[in-house]
């Protein structure tokens, strides 16, 4: 199963690709990899083979791992994911324009978002399942918003985004509750022996919100109407096939275990029910066709929702098979209403006429879809829904009604669809429309008639279902047949079709009624919370962020010290200390009082370049305990970063004034300065409490043992690239971050990229100095007298900036720098070294260049963009750890390859070699977004300030 899930990642990192080749004729390749996904899914659902479980390594110190289980229930959910969507995919061959712009990563969002699904429903573990819930969430956002130009769109999906969200994050809170209280966190565990008591109760009540916001069930249901903003195919599968299912799936999946605990079935029941008869009444006054079907989808899932929740087995499979029944009659009126737009311009039923005998197929398939969700005999839906009178027909009686008057509504919006996308209208005249291609008539036409033909042999697909549900308690005999005679569920039927009939010719007075009813519109009402949250949120945001860093950091500075100081109280950790330990020899403290004495007259400068430096001499001087104290890994990092972090400040000074406020009031000093000696004081005593209060051993004493299981010399690096992978992995996405939100901060006017590439010749003036004109002409007066260019960008600076000595020693030493850096890259597993400090080195190199040469030279030392560099870094990162879970069992799980080479002899390379080699090139990427940001564009906004107000 994972590697089924893999294979769908590539087809996922391929859609753009395909797409920039052939165009929207991409979608009918990539439609076989759902096709598949169903086809691999079909023969175990069909004959009843044994359920299939996996299970990978994916946090072992977490106890958490990747838990994969297939079984009923999950091969049909695949089933319907990859076979409706594989025809909803090949659907946006033809439904799409030529040239669409985005469709490229409009089919990366669509792939992505069928392998989500997927996983959500082969998920065996509590957490995993959630990893899955969220992005289906995240994806659904981006296909919602596909067309960003429309503000309704955006709206759409970000009210989708805000509302499924809402739920996910209560869901993740159940989850745990759950897990905890199980004592494992694997779903099938959890149902197999399902724990109890209040946790369990209020546990389920947070796993309840996620569902039900998911599946559009009241009091979340309208997101969902808002969602038809997206493109129908969008629509099709997200709201008709997938997404809006995973609320019931997990109802199903969860509901022998729970559905007769007080927190799932009464409430979810009369969710439902309420849900599947408001949402039809709201059908009724709809004139968007679309509109129309998406409130007749929430209905629907108020249905499967109420039925799954009932807890008797003859429930349970009733919404099995309206579920099936669902995803193929409204996916294929989806599409029929795409369609539509596509041949008309309109979805309007006010304005289309006449389609009935200008598109027979379309009208006929789109009558067979609505007889299906309608429950009119011989269709899937008449079976399932059958199913559902029976299952209410013999216990509750009111909710029968409910059901009753649900279904009598669906009738009626049924009509009422087909009567205002295809019937003939009085005064209205015939709509023009060109006639749809066979590519696009073929999915609705496919699914339509499914629809029937598994209606006809509902024999065949009742011990499929039977087995989904089988965990429910009760010992029913109901079986799935397309006629069960003349009984009270036949007539319950047949009268609820009556009364939809009546419904549907009274539709105008219904409207009417419906208006006036209306006391609020759950879109305003949507809309006015979130207007007061944002709001509430701007003046708590005024009242707090007044701009001012040192406020900010005074704020964070005394929160922790006062944290520590209230822990440091209640535990007393110094009443267990064996005697202070200032230094291991002189060396070190006298280190330490220079140190000291560096930020001291950090302090006290007055100037910000003496500032930095002196700053910067406390960078150094840790570094120099970190080599006396016999670590000279940390201490080389230490020395390289503080040298970036100089450069940086360097930068940044140039757009400063150098000297400080003269006047600051008295009051603020002395504040700051009681501020500081608190922090100083605390963080002491800290240092020196927590050094000698121990009470267990470090965990440090196993890591030379663990460094020799990788093969690796140098503790540092085996901790760093194995040990404590996890935490790298951390901190080299959150420098692509660093890197990415300085890009957006500089370049927030316009796109970022390099400077153009330099004027042939020389003598421009970057970087002249105001009084050297005369010096500057004199240079391109005799340009036989200049010096060569040693460097490409050298000839670019004005005269008085250049120097030989300079740009001849960095083109020499750029090289060898570089290959230094990687030395320190490949030699990090027997001695100092690793991709962070040689990232930081080859970032250096190029720092070099660039101060020799000028803004241009930095394009031709490093002539490749910042995404690429940081990409490829995380691709590195990333498909290291995943490569560990292929090969090794776990994520990030690193392998020792031993080579023989016939020059070279053995040589053993780990597999967390390359690792680091994505940490080195998101420290390189980190250092070029650096120079161009703070360097190269800092330059041209000081010489062409007037290009950066513009």
């Amino acid at each position: 199963m994972l590697f089924l899930l893999a294979a769908h990642c590539l087809a996922v990192l391929a859609a753009p690709a395909l797409v920039r080749w052939w165009g929207r004729d991409a979608f009918l390749p990539l439609a076989l990899v759902p096709a598949a996904m169903a086809a691999w899914a079909i023969p175990p659902w069909i004959s009843g083979a044994a359920p299939r479980e996996e299970r990978h390594a994916w946090i072992p110190g977490l106890h958490l791992s990747l838990d994969f289980r297939a079984d009923a229930l999950s091969w049909m959910m695949v089933m319907i994911i990859g076979g409706v969507g594989a025809l909803i995919v090949a659907y946006c061959a033809r439904y799409f324009d030529r040239g669409e712009p985005g469709l490229g990563f409009f089919a990366l969002h669509m792939m992505a978002f069928a392998a989500s699904m997927i996983g959500l429903v082969l998920a065996d573990n509590l957490i995993l399942l959630y990893v899955f819930w969220e992005l289906t969430t995240v994806f659904s956002y981006l296909l919602i918003g596909f067309d960003a130009r429309k503000r309704a769109a955006r709206g759409a999906a970000t009210q989708a985004l805000v509302i499924t969200t809402f739920g996910g994050l209560a869901m993740l809170a159940g989850l745990v509750l759950l897990g905890n209280a199980s004592g494992t966190y694997r779903i099938s565990e959890i149902v197999a022996r399902p724990p109890g008591g209040g946790a369990v109760i209020a546990a389920l009540s947070l796993v309840l919100a996620g569902a039900l916001s998911k599946s559009a069930i009241i009091p979340f249901g309208l997101w969902l109407p808002g969602a038809m903003a997206a493109p129908t195919p969008v629509s099709a599968f997200l709201h008709a096939a997938a997404m809006v299912k995973a609320g019931v799936y997990l109802g199903v999946r969860l509901g022998p275990a729970f559905a007769h605990t007080i927190a799932w079935g009464p409430i979810v029941v009369s969710l439902g029910a309420a849900t599947m008869v408001f949402a039809g009444w709201r059908a009724m006054r709809e004139t968007d066709v679309k509109l129309l079907l998406a409130y007749g989808t929430v209905s629907q899932l108020g249905f499967m929702i109420t039925l799954a929740a009932a807890g008797t087995r003859t429930a349970a499979l009733a919404g099995m098979t309206v579920l099936f029944a669902h995803a193929l009659f409204k996916a294929a009126l989806f599409l029929i209403v795409g369609i539509i737009d596509h041949s008309t311009g309109t979805r309007d039923l006010r304005e289309l006429s006449g389609l009935r005998h200008r598109t027979p197929v379309l009208a006929g398939a789109a009558t067979v879809a609505v007889a299906s969700m309608a429950g009119i005999p011989a269709t899937l839906g008449f079976v399932g829904k059958e199913a559902g009178y029976e299952a209410f027909a013999r216990e509750d009686r009111f909710l029968l009604v409910l059901l009753v008057a649900g279904s009598s509504f669906t009738a009626a919006y049924g009509l009422r669809f087909l009567w205002g996308a295809f019937a003939r209208k009085d005064g209205v005249p015939d709509t023009p429309v060109h006639r749809p291609t066979p590519g696009l008539l073929a999915p609705p036409v496919l699914l339509a008639v499914a629809g029937v033909a598994l209606g006809l042999a509902a024999n065949v697909l009742d011990a499929p279902l039977e087995r989904e549900v089988a965990g429910y308690p009760g010992r029913d005999t109901y079986h799935l047949a397309p006629w069960h005679g003349f009984g009270l569920p036949l007539w319950l039927t047949a009268g609820s079709l009556m009364l939809g009939g009546v419904m549907f010719l009274a539709r105008e007075p219904l409207a009417r009624t419906h208006r006036r009813l209306t006391v609020f519109e759950p879109a305003a009402v949507y809309r006015a919370i979130m207007d007061r949250t944002n709001d509430t949120a701007m003046q708590i945001t005024g009242s707090v962020q007044r701009g001012s860093l040192p406020g900010y950091l005074l704020v964070i500075a005394m929160t922790a010290t006062a944290a520590a100081t209230v822990a440091a109280v209640a535990a007393r950790p110094w009443t267990r200390h064996d005697g202070w330990l200032l230094w291991d020899g002189p060396a070190q403290g006298a280190v330490a009082v220079l140190t000291a004495a560096s930020g001291i007259a950090a302090v006290r400068a007055r100037n910000r370049g003496a500032t930095v430096v002196l700053a910067g001499g406390t960078g150094y001087g840790a570094a120099t305990q970190f080599f006396l104290h016999a670590a000279p890994d940390l201490a080389l990092t230490q020395f390289l970063v503080e040298t970036a972090s100089l450069i940086v400040f360097v930068l940044v000074l140039r757009s400063l004034p150098m000297g400080f406020p003269v006047t600051r009031p008295a009051s603020r000093r002395a504040v700051h300065i009681v501020a500081a000696v608190l922090v100083g004081v605390s963080v002491t005593a800290a240092v020196l409490i927590a050094g000698r209060a121990r009470t267990a051993a470090p965990i440090s004493g196993g890591y030379p043992g663990a460094a020799a299981e990788t093969g690796a010399k140098n503790v540092v690096s085996a901790v760093i690239v194995d040990i404590r992978a996890w935490d790298t992995l951390g901190e080299t996405c959150v420098i692509a971050l660093a890197a990415l939100g300085i890009t957006s901060i500089v370049f927030a006017r316009r796109r970022a990229g390099y400077r153009p590439r330099p004027p042939q010749g020389r003598g421009t003036d970057v970087w002249a100095v105001e009084g050297f004109e005369s010096l500057a002409e004199l240079d391109r007066a005799a340009p036989g007298r200049g010096e060569p260019d040693w460097l490409e960008g050298g000839g670019t600076l004005a005269a008085e900036r250049r120097s030989l000595i300079f740009e001849v020693v960095a083109r020499f030493i750029f090289h060898t720098v570089l290959l230094m850096s990687l030395y320190l890259l490949f030699a990090a597993h027997s001695s100092p070294g690793g991709g962070f400090a040689g990232g930081i080195v080859a970032g250096l190199a190029v720092v070099v260049r660039y101060l020799a040469g000028g803004p241009y030279e930095l394009a031709a030392a490093a002539p490749v963009s910042v995404g690429t560099v940081l990409g490829t870094g995380l691709i590195c990162t990333t498909g290291t750890a995943f490569a560990g879970l292929a090969w090794g069992g776990a994520v990030l799980k690193s392998t020792l390859v031993d080579v023989a080479l016939p020059v070279l002899g053995d040589l053993h390379v780990p597999t967390s070699l390359l690792f680091d080699v994505g940490v080195y090139l998101i420290v390189v990427g980190l250092v070029l977004d650096v120079l161009i940001t703070l360097g190269a564009e800092a330059d041209r906004e000081a010489e062409a300030p007037e290009a950066v107000a513009s």
